[in-house]
């Protein structure tokens, strides 16, 4: 047991020798004393450590800095599409006005007796026989029931049907229970036209009362005969189709109406005119 232990106190003695020789050639070498040495050892992984740390810290402050300022710039970005698309559909309507109001200026130098009011339609309403929107003009505007309703191109769009202060409903030309007495333009046959028909028309208007022998072309214009209630050379439509009724005595044309209800914005209510 004390042989044992003398040999292991001549290994610990022998280690440090070495160590000491070992550190006393690097001190030589590197100009640095044992102490330095020391707490140089003990430093170096703690800078190496604290040095990580700084730069993955500068990496998400660079991040996050990118990150803010890319979000500004969409936001920017956003604000700009949004003033565009808004300066875009303002053009859109500006175009749309200008363009009614041409077409206006030429329906009144074509009818001189016209009065009109102009209105903007406000709501709708359709199901499967009737067809109506509501405008924002009424019996404060001299707008009365019985007025025919058409555009600033002097297509029929319908009649007024009920009158407010400050609101009209108008009646449209696909309303199964109005109609209009109507001439083909080309030929000069007179018919009656209403909407709304029969089934598998829907959209569609149809003329009855036409001749047998009535020779009808596809795109025939068909425009108002004139009465107390339409005035005259109205564009109703343009005949798409041509036809025997059940009797077979009598010919009818299903036409495609002159304006589209469903896109309409504007109308203008003829509140006199020159049914002579």
């Amino acid at each position: 047991m004390k042989h044992l232990f003398s040999n292991r106190v001549k290994i610990v003695l022998l280690v440090a020798v070495l160590l000491a020789v070992i550190l006393a050639v690097v001190s030589n070498l590197t100009g640095l004393s044992l102490p330095d040495m020391a707490v140089k050892g003990i430093l170096t992984p703690v800078r190496s450590g604290v040095s990580m740390l700084v730069e993955q810290a500068q990496r998400m402050y660079n991040y996050m800095f990118e990150y803010e300022a890319l979000a500004a710039e969409n936001a920017q970005l956003k604000e700009k599409v949004a003033q565009l698309e808004e300066d875009n559909r303002q053009a859109d309507a500006m175009a749309r006005e200008n363009h009614n109001l041409r077409a206006l200026l030429g329906l009144k130098e074509a009818n001189e007796d016209f009065k009109l009011v102009d209105s903007y339609i406000i709501s709708r309403s359709s199901q499967e026989w009737s067809s109506n929107f509501t405008i924002n003009r009424g019996s404060g505007s001299g707008i009365e029931k019985g007025m025919c309703a058409i555009t600033a191109n002097g297509e029929v769009v319908g009649l007024v049907d009920e009158v407010g202060s400050n609101y009209a409903v108008v009646k449209t030309v696909l309303d199964s229970s109005l109609e209009i007495s109507a001439t083909i333009s080309a030929s000069g046959y007179n018919g009656m036209v209403q909407g709304g028909y029969a089934t598998g028309q829907d959209g569609l208007l149809r003329m009855d009362y036409l001749p047998s022998s009535a020779v009808i072309r596809n795109r025939d214009q068909v425009v108002t005969s004139g009465s107390v209630v339409y005035p005259r050379n109205l564009i109703v439509g343009h005949v798409v189709d041509a036809g025997f009724d059940d009797t077979g005595v009598a010919k009818y044309a299903l036409l495609e109406p002159a304006v589209n209800v469903a896109s309409l914005e504007q109308v203008f209510i003829v509140t006199e005119f020159n049914a002579g």
